[in-house]
């Protein structure tokens, strides 16, 4: 599964086209230098929260969409090389290819594949989550993800991939742990849920919310502290 480099930011609505053709050419040039896969989605069903929310965690103001990311490395070492010696290619610059968003607001960091059920397909929908797990609990999230996901893929799901984090970086404005508001004992998952198509998602969601095979298992991290949204691929290389 390699090495997962994730990323959530805020675009401004009217910026969707501008936003495209950066990442285009952006995952383009990862690609060429290294990358194995790379997904860029746009927010379509990503609600408020109480207490955390994919737009709490960029700061996204009224005018803007959340984009959920994510870039497959074969390693953590190939990706670390090019983040210390980044190439000379003008896609990859601000002058070259500047980014239609607010890069201080944008969260990334570095994740380990830990379970992945079924294969990526193209297109499709996408729910995403993010949330605090216990760094002594890391066993329990593995073994509650185990006997969870099929059921996921049962009702529907094509793909799934569980991360925990490995390198996640303090921002001045948001961060993956500060997103989460994780405490210094617990680590951050990033996990990433492919269906068909909407009508396939929200049917499939519909089942599991009534699926007592769930309801057997208590979540091994806090509930209240989940980020989720439904994103749809826009950029994919």
């Amino acid at each position: 599964m390699g090495y997962i480099q994730g990323f959530v930011c805020a675009v401004p609505q009217d910026n969707r086209t501008a936003f495209i053709t950066h990442a285009t050419l952006a995952t383009e040039a990862f690609r060429d230098h290294g990358c194995l896969r790379a997904v860029e989605c746009w927010g379509d069903d990503v609600p408020d929260g109480e207490v955390t929310s994919f737009r709490k965690a960029v700061l996204a103001g009224a005018d803007e969409e959340v984009v959920f990311s994510w870039y497959v490395w074969p390693s953590k070492a190939a990706h670390d090389a090019i983040m210390q010696a980044p190439p000379d290619d003008p896609r990859l610059t601000a002058e070259g290819n500047p980014m239609p968003f607010d890069g201080k607001r944008v969260i990334f960091g570095g994740f380990e594949p830990v379970l992945e059920l079924g294969a990526p397909q193209p297109g499709g929908y996408v729910d995403a989550f993010i949330a605090p797990v216990p760094r002594q609990g890391r066993e329990d999230f593995i073994a509650f993800a185990k006997a969870c996901d099929p059921v996921f893929m049962e009702h529907g799901a094509v793909w799934i991939m569980e991360c925990l984090g490995r390198d996640l970086p303090k921002g001045k404005l948001t961060d993956f742990r500060r997103a989460v508001q994780a405490r210094p004992d617990e680590d951050v998952l990033f996990s990433v849920v492919q269906w068909s198509d909407r009508a396939a998602r929200d049917d499939g969601n519909g089942k599991i919310m009534t699926d007592p095979r769930l309801a057997a298992h208590e979540m091994p991290f806090d509930g209240r502290r989940l980020i989720f949204g439904g994103f749809v691929p826009v950029v994919e290389r």
